[in-house]
């Protein structure tokens, strides 16, 4: 997929040249994008080392690479096409998976199928590294900075850099539901037109996990654009919704009053750690994946706090494999610094053992829903690619959309690999202890 590229035709001129970096001038603002402008400049020890590491890593997986000197690497499948070896391998050894992204936008590798050999990383993603050096994560992989930490204050920065780009550009790929994580439907392959109900199936299914019926009070942390706290209104809840971007909040009231939900439900500007009060009911969509290992616990005592004695808790999160967490925790990423800084994705392991030691909740079900997820996002990367005129006319440029493009392929990639997956979870407060969570999958139960 490409989108719509100013001086196209002098990049594509240069594209399988070495003279990458007059190329990315032409197309890259340095001022707004100075680490994809300009690749690193390492010794030539390092580079000479990345270069190894690199050809190595690619050389033994299933997909074809092809490199502008002629050489080619990998056993054969997607292809991969590597312009600026050069400059490939130099972003790469200073600066690991970020160089590999920024590499990406800066158009010195593509792929004619992107999802296809992201997928292919992504389900390699444990042997990329060699084993001696995955021992010394600690001394090459960059560390997140402090001032990403999701303090009170630093959330509300993480979060606004995210949410806080445009509700317009969000509108531009998402369904007319605004609803901004995985849908669930009935069958594959999904089609658009099936994407907002399959959206209202997800929102429902929560629902009635923490039994939202006429009356009930309940907690959303995480608004998103309000079209749960519409819909459990329209069930006769009393709903209070918390988010930290204003853009969100401001358009969210607007379409809870377009709705006829104003006496039922309360936007408020509020972090998570902050809401008073207790409810029957308490619901979260990929909500914890921006809360940070560090403040994990503080997030699920706030789910048991807020919840009254007998009340429920329906969570919907991204995990990752339990190993990869706690090898990869606390690693700045090319997502931390383009996309959701601060964000950690947990693992089913890391969230059940939190719940368990940390609060007073039983898990009482998970639900796991990948290959959904992976249809989402097609749906939305899909979308952006055709209305990529539309998004260069609200001010994204072209790095932009190549950067939100590569996000939502990465994305889509990993849960199609199976390194990523989603849950629904269900926590119970004051329930019979003891046994293990029920696994189901979307169609054997519940909804």
């Amino acid at each position: 997929m490409n989108f719509p590229v100013t001086h196209r035709g002098n990049a594509e001129r240069r594209a399988d040249t070495t003279a990458v970096d007059a190329a990315v001038d032409a197309t890259v603002d340095a001022t707004r994008w100075p680490d994809v402008a300009s690749p690193p400049r390492p010794s030539r020890a390092r580079t000479a080392v990345s270069r190894a590491v690199v050809r190595g890593a690619l050389d033994r997986l299933p997909m074809h690479v092809r490199l502008a000197d002629g050489n080619q690497l990998g056993r054969g499948g997607p292809l991969l096409r590597i312009h600026d070896p050069e400059a490939f391998y130099r972003r790469i050894g200073v600066n690991g998976l970020v160089g590999f992204g920024e590499s990406y936008m800066a158009r010195e590798w593509d792929a004619p199928d992107l999802v296809a050999a992201l997928s292919v990383l992504a389900g390699h993603a444990a042997e990329l590294i060699p084993r001696p050096l995955q021992r010394l994560r600690g001394l090459w992989a960059p560390r997140q900075p402090d001032s990403e930490r999701n303090t009170p204050v630093g959330a509300r920065d993480n979060i606004s850099r995210h949410y806080d780009l445009s509700n317009d550009l969000f509108g531009l790929f998402l369904d007319a539901s605004l609803s901004y994580s995985s849908a669930v439907f009935r069958g594959f392959p999904a089609t658009w037109r099936h994407l907002e109900a399959a959206q209202h199936a997800k929102i429902d299914r929560l629902l009635d996990l923490a039994e939202v019926t006429s009356g009930t009070r309940l907690l959303e942390i995480g608004t998103g654009w309000g079209e749960l706290a519409i819909r459990a209104a329209g069930r006769g809840a009393r709903v209070t919704t918390l988010t930290l971007s204003a853009e969100q909040r401001d358009l969210a009231r607007e379409r809870i009053r377009a709705a006829g939900a104003a006496d039922r439900v309360s936007v408020e500007l509020c972090d998570y750690r902050e809401a008073p009060g207790t409810y029957d009911a308490v619901v979260s969509v990929e909500m914890v994946e921006a809360v940070g290992v560090e403040f994990w616990p503080v997030y699920f005592r706030t789910l048991d706090e807020r919840l009254a004695p007998g009340g429920r808790a329906a969570l919907q999160a991204i995990t990752m494999p339990h190993d990869r967490m706690l090898a990869s925790r606390g690693t700045f990423t090319w997502i931390h610094k383009y996309i959701f800084p601060g964000g950690q994705l947990p693992s089913v392991e890391a969230i059940e053992e939190t719940v368990r030691d940390r609060t007073g909740l039983r898990t009482a079900r998970r639900d796991g829903f990948g290959a959904h997820y992976a249809e989402t996002l097609r749906l939305w990367r899909e979308r952006f690619t055709e209305r990529a005129d539309e998004v260069e006319e609200l001010g994204f440029d072209d790095t932009f959309r190549r950067m939100w493009t590569f996000y939502l392929a990465y994305s889509e990639a990993g849960f199609r690999a199976g390194y990523l997956d989603v849950q629904q979870y269900l926590f119970t407060k004051d329930g019979p202890r003891g046994g293990s969570a029920t696994v189901l999958r979307p169609g054997g139960g519940g909804r």
